[in-house]
C-alpha cells in the first residue's frame, strides 16, 4: 500500500512505512531491525508469539494472518458502534465522540474509514472542525452517509441546492415524458396513478431521505420549490410540493408533518384525489381549514394556493364541479344554490391563483366572480339543452319533426368567459373532455372551434391537449368525415401548431393511433403540413418518422379490427324523470 495511506499513524504514536524505512536505512543489522520492528508493531499478546513460527510451517504469509485478525476486529468495532449508539447510556455520544478523535487521523486510511464513518453517521451533532473536514474533501463527501450529510446541508444552503437541482429537473422532465408518452388512452392517462404509487417515485423517495427528519432542510425544498415555480409557471413543482409532504406523512415523521400548517389539509385533499371525488364530509372538513386561517397567519394561503395548483388537485375538484353541476340538473336546481358548488369553485379558483399570490406575497383568497354562477354556467347549461332538445327531436316520429337542426354557434357568455376567465376556462376544458367521453360528435363539433380562442391558452397547455388526444381515440371512426376532420384538425388544432412545438408534438402523437381512421385526402395533408422544419426539436422530427414509417406499413397490411375499450367514465350519468324543463342528457 502507498504510505500516504498510512499518513495519520504517527499522529497515534503508531509507527508506519516511513518509520520502517529510515529504521532500516540507519541499522547495521537489518534482520534484527526487522524483529524488533514486528516486536514492538506486532499483535502485544505474549501467547500469540510462540504460535506464530506454526503460521510460518504451514506457509501462512504473516500479512494474510493480520489482515484477517484486523478485518475481524473491525466488523467487531462497527457493531459495538452501532449497539452503543442504539443504546440507552447518558454518556454514549460522548464515547463515540472520544472513539471519532481517536480514529479520524486515519479517516483517509481505505481500511478504518468504514469505522470513522459509522461513528459519524452515529453522532447526533458531529462536532464543527470535522463537519467542515468532510465538506472540504470531495472523496470523503461522497463516501459519507446521509445523516452526516445533512448537517453538513443545513448550514450550506448552496452545496444543499447543488444536491436537489438535477432531482428537480429529472422529476420535471419525468411529467413532460408522461404527457408525450406515445401511448395515447382515455383508461392510462397523465392522471391515472395513484398518490400513493406517484409517492413511490425515484425522485420523491430521494428527497424523502435527504431530508429525514430535519425540517430546516424540509424548508429549504420547499423554498426551491416556490422559486422555481415563480420562476417557470410549472405547475408540476406544486405536484411535487404536495407529494414531498405526503410522503413524510407516509413514513410518520411527524418532527416535519406536525410544523407544516398544510398538513391535515393536504392529507384531506390526498384521500380526495385517490378517489377523484371531494364528498360532502371532506369538502366541510377542506373547507374549515380554508376558513381557519388565522389572522397575522396569512401566508400559509400561498402554501395551500400550491397545493390546490397541483394538476391532480385542480383535475379532481372540476370532475366533482361536473358531478355538482350534473346532480343540480337532475334536480332543477341553480347553480347559485349549492353551497358545495360554491366551496369547489372557490378552492379551483385558490388554485389557479397560486402564482400571483406568491409572486405579489398578498396572501389573499382571490374574489370568486359571482358572475360565474349567475353567466357562465348557466350558458353552459344552455348548450347542454340545445343538445337535448336536438337529441329528442331525432327520436319523434317523422311526421312530428320539425326543421330543426344542430346548433353551430355558441352563448356569448359562455365564449367570452373561456377567454377572459381562469377558472370558467378550466370548467370548459373539461366539459368538452367530457363531451367527448360520451362519443357526442355534434356538440363536439360546435364547441371545439371556441377554444382557438381562450383564457391564456389554456386549451393548447400540454395537460389539456394530452387529455384531449387521449380522448378523441373514442371517437376515431368519425375521423372518417370531412367535417370532423375539418373541425378537429383545420379549426382548433392547426390554428396554432407552427407557433407552439408542443401542440405539433400532441398532433403528430394522436395521428400516430389514429392515422388509418383519418380520411385519406386529410391525411395526406396532414403529413404535409406538419412536416418539421429544420429548427424543431429531436422529439417532433422522430415522431414524424415514426409516423412516416406506419404509413408505409400499413400500405403493405391490411388494417386489424380494433376492439373498443371497456370503460369506467368516472361520471355516471344520472337517469331523471322527463319533463318539459329538465333535459335528460347527463352533463
Amino acid at each position: 500500500m502507498e504510505t500516504k495511506m498510512f499518513g495519520g499513524l504517527p499522529e497515534l504514536g503508531i509507527s508506519n512505512g516511513e518509520d520502517l524505512k529510515e529504521t532500516l536505512t540507519n541499522c547495521t543489522e537489518p534482520l534484527k531491525a526487522i524483529d524488533q520492528f514486528q516486536m514492538e508493531n506486532g499483535i502485544l499478546l505474549p501467547t500469540l508469539q510462540s504460535a506464530l513460527p506454526f503460521l510460518d510451517l504451514h506457509g501462512t504469509p504473516r500479512l494474510e494472518f493480520h489482515q484477517s485478525v484486523f478485518d475481524e476486529l473491525r466488523e467487531k468495532l462497527l457493531e459495538r458502534v452501532a449497539t452503543i449508539a442504539e443504546g440507552k447510556e447518558e454518556d454514549r455520544y460522548g464515547k463515540l465522540e472520544e472513539l471519532l478523535e481517536k480514529s479520524f487521523p486515519l479517516v483517509k486510511m481505505p481500511s478504518i474509514q468504514p469505522v470513522v464513518m459509522q461513528v459519524l453517521k452515529h453522532l447526533p451533532k458531529v462536532p464543527e472542525k470535522k463537519l467542515k473536514m468532510v465538506m472540504a474533501d470531495k472523496e470523503l463527501y461522497k463516501v459519507c452517509a446521509v445523516e452526516v450529510k445533512r448537517q453538513i446541508w443545513q448550514d450550506n444552503q448552496a452545496l444543499f441546492g447543488d444536491e436537489v437541482s438535477p432531482l428537480l429537473k429529472q422529476y420535471i422532465v419525468e411529467k413532460e415524458a408522461a404527457l408525450f408518452s406515445n401511448d395515447l388512452s382515455i383508461l392510462h392517462n397523465f392522471f391515472s396513478p395513484s398518490p400513493k404509487m406517484r409517492r413511490q417515485g425515484e425522485v420523491v423517495l430521494k428527497l424523502t431521505q435527504m431530508i429525514g427528519k430535519n425540517v430546516k432542510l424540509y424548508d429549504m425544498v420547499l423554498q426551491f420549490l416556490r422559486t422555481l415555480f415563480l420562476r417557470t409557471r410549472n405547475v408540476h413543482y406544486c405536484t411535487l410540493r404536495a407529494e414531498l409532504l405526503m410522503s413524510l406523512h407516509d413514513l410518520d415523521i411527524s418532527e416535519i408533518c406536525s410544523v407544516d400548517p398544510c398538513h391535515k389539509f393536504t392529507w384531506c385533499l390526498d384521500a380526495c384525489i385517490r378517489e377523484k371525488f371531494v364528498d360532502g364530509k371532506r369538502a366541510r372538513e377542506l373547507q374549515g381549514f380554508l376558513d381557519g386561517v388565522k389572522k397575522g397567519q396569512e401566508q400559509v394561503l400561498g402554501d395551500l394556493s400550491m397545493i390546490l395548483c397541483d394538476p391532480f388537485a385542480s383535475n379532481t375538484l372540476v370532475l366533482t364541479i361536473m358531478r355538482n353541476l350534473q346532480e343540480l340538473l337532475s334536480q332543477d336546481a341553480l347553480p347559485r344554490d349549492s353551497s358545495d358548488l360554491m366551496l369547489l369553485l372557490r378552492m379551483l379558483s385558490l388554485g389557479q391563483g397560486a402564482w400571483d399570490m406568491i409572486d405579489s406575497q398578498v396572501f389573499k383568497e382571490p374574489r370568486l366572480d359571482l358572475e360565474l354562477m349567475t353567466r357562465f354556467l348557466p350558458a353552459m347549461m344552455s348548450v347542454v339543452v340545445d343538445d337535448h332538445t336536438f337529441t329528442v327531436e331525432q327520436k319523434l316520429p317523422s311526421e312530428e319533426k320539425t326543421s330543426l337542426s344542430y346548433p353551430t354557434t355558441l352563448p356569448d357568455a359562455f365564449t367570452r368567459y373561456l377567454q377572459e376567465n381562469r377558472v370558467a376556462c378550466e370548467m370548459g376544458l373539461y366539459y368538452i373532455l367530457h363531451i367527448a367521453k360520451l362519443r357526442n360528435k355534434n356538440a363536439l363539433q360546435r364547441l371545439l372551434p371556441a377554444l382557438v380562442e381562450t383564457y391564456n391558452d389554456m386549451a393548447f397547455g400540454d395537460i389539456f391537449l394530452h387529455l384531449l388526444t387521449g380522448h378523441l381515440t373514442l371517437l376515431s371512426d368519425e375521423f372518417g368525415g370531412e367535417e370532423f376532420c375539418s373541425v378537429v384538425f383545420d379549426g382548433f388544432l392547426l390554428t396554432t401548431f407552427s407557433s407552439k412545438e408542443n401542440v405539433h408534438r400532441h398532433l403528430l402523437r394522436m395521428l400516430l393511433h389514429l392515422h388509418h381512421k383519418v380520411l385519406p385526402s386529410h391525411m395526406e395533408t396532414l403529413v404535409k403540413t406538419l412536416e418539421p422544419p429544420k429548427q424543431s426539436s429531436d422529439p417532433v422530427k422522430e415522431l414524424h418518422s415514426q409516423l412516416l414509417e406506419k404509413i408505409e406499413a400499413q400500405k403493405k397490411s391490411p388494417p386489424v379490427p380494433e376492439e373498443t375499450p371497456s370503460m369506467d367514465l368516472s361520471l355516471h350519468p344520472v337517469n331523471v324523470p322527463t319533463t318539459a324543463s329538465t333535459p335528460t342528457t347527463p352533463i
